[in-house]
């Protein structure tokens, strides 16, 4: 995993989400989910080009089924942008880097 990600658990999220000044790309996947798979590179990606301006957070639910809950996620992956704590956009499905891109700028557009 790249050092750019932070992996969370049901006992460290909300920390994470609380302390980030940046706004934060949230990640839900699973091992045994093929799109999560094919989609960890770009997240990756993403998180290196993006350092330092967005947190990227990434969350395994079979590992971590509270936050999973919390967030209402019914499947994988499943990412969350949240700024000041606040869920700003939620979208479903595997994701290329530039996708992840576009989903950013549109849910922090005037903010």
């Amino acid at each position: 995993m790249s050092d750019s990600v932070t992996a969370a658990t049901d006992a460290t999220l909300d920390g994470e989400i609380q302390k980030s000044k940046l706004p934060i790309l949230l990640d839900f996947w699973a091992t045994w989910c093929g799109p999560c798979r094919t989609t960890k590179p770009a997240v990756e990606k993403f998180a290196d080009e993006t350092k330092g301006r967005v947190k990227v957070v990434t969350v395994n639910v079979d590992q971590n089924p509270q936050s999973a809950g919390k967030f209402n996620v019914m499947s994988v992956p499943t990412f969350l942008i949240l700024q000041e704590g606040k869920v700003r956009a939620q979208f479903v499905g595997g994701q290329t880097e530039d996708s992840l891109k576009k989903q950013l700028e549109e849910a922090l557009k005037g903010n």
